[in-house]
């Protein structure tokens, strides 16, 4: 058993983490490690200005994401030591089995007005607890329709890195958990301590909540499962062209039945789709990073610059240099694939 860190003086910032059965390991090393190097003088990891515990239910080793296994772990504390409790959430699966003592401890913890953080996943588990009633949550465009599926009462935003609501925020995950935490390190310790931290990290400037995913995500719902699995898999492949054939035979189904339904679900062919998404995801890159328009035609898919350009051209008006002269707030903001030249069949 570790020694009581917080035996000492209450620090500017305490957390208390909630880590799940396979809980998701990046999020969890990027917002911790913001707190470790926020808590000391360079990189001696010393819990001075910050202070964190491990917890699990049974107060034993709990296994992440990729199989490392987390010692050190301690039982479930009283809620208010911290100034927050981070829960991490578990890889997803058919049969996840909720950790009812989990819940019930964020339960007591929200009771006790102690401010609740879900990241990743986590934020499945908070409104399996009952906690997120009327409130938006941030998720992972990956997620996004994981949630919406599953809680068709809750409204997942998935357009931006987190959301703060006061006694409850919410996380995207990924590397977006250092963003988060870093806004908690600058509002408790000073803007200072917060960049060091991203600094030693090695990550330039701290993004805003607001801050879009970097993922064109495909908010409406459609019906037909095997359309939303083939809109998975282009979203997962933005990169590469995945051919109809390819697409079909991944899916267990014809590419006749696969355009068949396309047709039916979104008036255009699966071809037409993955091209609008790539291109949506291109306007992504061009208004949020730095890259040349040639790199963005090449991470989007397309086999030179003049075929990106002209595409682009064709689905928002305006080529891919000229929006970068204009100012973010001319932008105009993007649509959906759906809706981009609906109709128009001609596949790259």
């Amino acid at each position: 058993m570790p020694p009581d860190v917080y035996a000492s003086p209450k620090v500017p910032l305490s957390v208390g983490f909630v880590l799940l059965q396979r809980f998701t390991m990046l999020p969890f090393s990027a917002f911790v490690d913001c707190l470790r190097l926020a808590a000391d003088d360079g990189d001696r990891s010393r819990q001075v200005h910050c202070k964190w515990r491990f917890m699990t239910s049974d107060g034993k080793d709990v296994t992440s994401s990729n199989g490392a296994i987390m010692t050190g772990c301690e039982p479930l504390a009283e809620p208010e030591r911290f100034d927050y409790i981070v829960v991490i959430g578990g890889v997803l699966s058919e049969d996840d089995q909720q950790d009812q003592q989990a819940l019930d401890y964020l339960r007591l913890a929200a009771t006790r007005q102690v401010p609740l953080i879900g990241v990743c996943t986590g934020v499945f588990s908070l409104i399996q607890a009952g906690l997120m009633e009327g409130r938006r949550c941030c998720v992972s465009w990956y997620h996004h329709r994981d949630l919406a599926s599953r809680y068709p009462a809750i409204e997942p935003v998935a357009d931006r890195l987190y959301l703060d609501d006061g006694d409850r925020l919410t996380c995207a995950g990924g590397i977006a958990s250092a963003d988060l935490a870093s806004y908690l390190v600058e509002r408790h310790l000073g803007r200072s301590w917060a960049r060091k931290s991203l600094h030693i990290m090695l990550i330039d400037e701290p993004r805003e909540g607001a801050h879009p995913q970097p993922q064109p995500v495909v908010f409406n719902r459609v019906a037909d499962p095997m359309v939303r699995r083939a809109i998975s898999m282009f979203e997962q492949h933005l990169g590469t062209i995945l051919t109809v054939d390819e697409l079909a035979g991944r899916l267990g189904t014809s590419r006749r039945s696969l355009e068949r339904r396309f047709k039916e679900q979104l008036g255009i062919s699966p071809q037409k789709f993955a091209r609008d998404l790539r291109l949506r995801y291109g306007y992504w890159l061009l208004s949020y990073t730095q890259s040349s328009v040639t790199d963005i035609g090449d991470r989007c898919g397309f086999s030179d610059t003049a075929h990106f350009s002209r595409h682009f051209r064709d689905a928002f008006g305006v080529s891919p240099s000229e929006i970068r002269k204009l100012p973010k707030s001319a932008r105009s903001p993007l649509v959906d694939p759906f809706f981009l030249h609906i109709g128009d069949d001609t596949a790259r």
